[in-house]
């Protein structure tokens, strides 16, 4: 690509489907994500994730979702989010791990079932 002329220099956004606002919105809140714009009663909420954003549109009356989505959030601590998302009544798929990848995560569903993965780096990983 020849310097100058078109460079892609971030993901900004990743925005999700949900067929109902208020308990998306309810799950992101206990989640501990960082309303950012919306809400329960919103069309369109966004949370602020760190520089980025997660946003969820609430899916028109009867539309089915044919997809379901998967979004990797780094966070500092792996085994402190999960006592929180416990501890708040929600429910990962499982403890977290170490995977061969070099990451430590855990993973869990939202309401719509889209996969949040909850990850950090391991010490020595790229």
């Amino acid at each position: 690509m020849t310097a100058g002329v078109h460079r892609i220099e971030s993901l900004n956004a990743v925005t999700l489907g949900v067929s109902d606002m208020a308990r998306a919105a309810a799950f992101y809140a206990a989640a501990g994500f960082e309303l950012k714009y919306g809400g329960a009663e919103a069309e369109f909420t966004s949370y602020r994730l760190g520089p980025n954003h997660l946003n969820l549109m609430r899916l028109p009356r009867g539309e089915q979702q044919g997809w379901r989505g998967r979004v990797i959030v780094y966070v500092a601590d792996v085994d402190a989010t999960y006592a929180h998302v416990v501890a708040v009544g929600l429910t990962p798929e499982f403890e977290p791990r170490d995977a061969d990848w070099g990451e430590r995560y855990l993973h869990m569903r939202d309401p719509d079932g889209h996969e949040l993965s909850f990850a950090r780096l391991l010490d020595g990983a790229d």
